[in-house]
């Protein structure tokens, strides 16, 4: 993969650790998105308290000091969140770089740690094409969907379910926390249907139902589900199912608080071609008149599609954040500036 294994960082640290008096560059905080109180943010310098009695300066506080005020703001964010679930989908460059795959991993346990119940969703394209190469098979692409005809179908299974959940499982249990690495066909977690293009894609399904009761106990009982996203139809034959797919109807069936996309981008941009043109927070029907307006395109509609279709089942809200950016999860999660797109009912 990225080369060589690196420890994971301990259980409760964001990297790197605050330092005891701030740089510009360094962690501050702001406030939550729907509470609107002063709370964690991360901006270039430090934001100064609203009110007089807020966090003391830095600069002046004595060593340790502004580190408890970090924990002690945080507190609106863990009691709106606690108990609630959260689906992450984890891919892109939050999958290929070491450094950002602690960083979730991190991120995963703090938040189970403080009494949200995240669920871990997981494709694993860039391995999957790795392993096809090791094996002489080339890699066949169709309008953005990987064509998976037989052979192509059973490595996607070994790379996903055994290799890539496994290594997941295993970084999130050397962290502190205790993952369990499912796919959608254990305990029949998900039953696939052929997707409507089958005949040009082979093996590439959709999510025909969930069995959310798989989930609860574990999530319940303080674990991280970890699932990969391959199912099995009624038939027991395996498909590949898009993990953003697998997500959002995750989501849906287990009630979610939030459904959480990481990508290779900073979010819904007004302008394409303008990085700081991010849309921060959007409703369903601003987002379909994007789309219309074609100010939505490429890879992105399927994934504001998977995120309305999520809210119109119930999901309270759903982020399209970006994966390259250090602790994204606790970014969006814990703070009022986020690290993406929020799409709200």
């Amino acid at each position: 993969e990225d080369g060589i294994e690196q420890k994971p960082p301990p259980l409760l640290q964001l990297s790197p650790p605050l330092p005891k008096t701030l740089t510009p560059n360094a962690l501050s905080l702001p406030a939550p998105r729907s509470l609107r109180t002063p709370c964690l943010s991360v901006t270039g310098s430090y934001a100064a308290p609203v009110a007089a009695a807020g966090p003391a300066s830095p600069a002046t506080s004595p060593p340790g000091q502004f580190r408890v005020d970090v924990l002690s703001e945080s507190l609106p964010f863990i009691q709106k969140f606690r108990g609630k679930t959260i689906v992450v989908k984890y891919g892109g460059a939050a999958m290929k770089s070491e450094a950002l795959r602690a960083s979730v991993v991190n991120d995963l346990v703090l938040l189970a740690c403080v009494g949200l119940r995240p669920v871990l969703v997981h494709g694993g394209g860039p391995e999957i094409n790795s392993w096809l190469g090791r094996l002489g098979i080339e890699p066949v692409f169709r309008d953005g969907l990987r064509v998976t005809d037989a052979s192509t179908m059973e490595i996607v299974s070994m790379v996903l379910v055994g290799k890539v959940n496994k290594h997941l499982v295993s970084l999130i249990n050397r962290a502190g926390a205790t993952a369990i690495g499912l796919s959608g066909m254990d305990g029949c977690l998900l039953t696939a249907r052929p997707a409507p293009n089958a005949a040009q894609l082979g093996f590439v399904g959709e999510v025909a139902s969930v069995e959310p009761t798989v989930l609860r106990p574990l999530t319940d009982s303080g674990h991280i589900p970890v699932i990969a996203s391959v199912a099995a139809d009624k038939e027991g034959q395996p498909y590949n199912i898009n993990a953003d797919t697998v997500a959002g109807e995750l989501a849906a069936a287990l009630g979610a608080e939030k459904l959480i996309l990481l990508t290779d981008v900073a979010g819904i941009l007004r302008d394409r071609n303008d990085p700081g043109s991010l849309v921060k927070e959007i409703d369903i029907k601003g987002v379909k008149k994007m789309i219309e307006d074609g100010l939505v395109g490429g890879g992105m509609i399927p994934k504001v599609n998977c995120c309305v279709r999520s809210l119109a089942q119930g999901v309270r809200t759903t982020s399209i954040i970006d994966g390259r950016v250090p602790h994204s999860l606790l970014l969006e999660i814990m703070t009022d500036e986020g690290a993406g797109t929020m799409i709200t009912g």
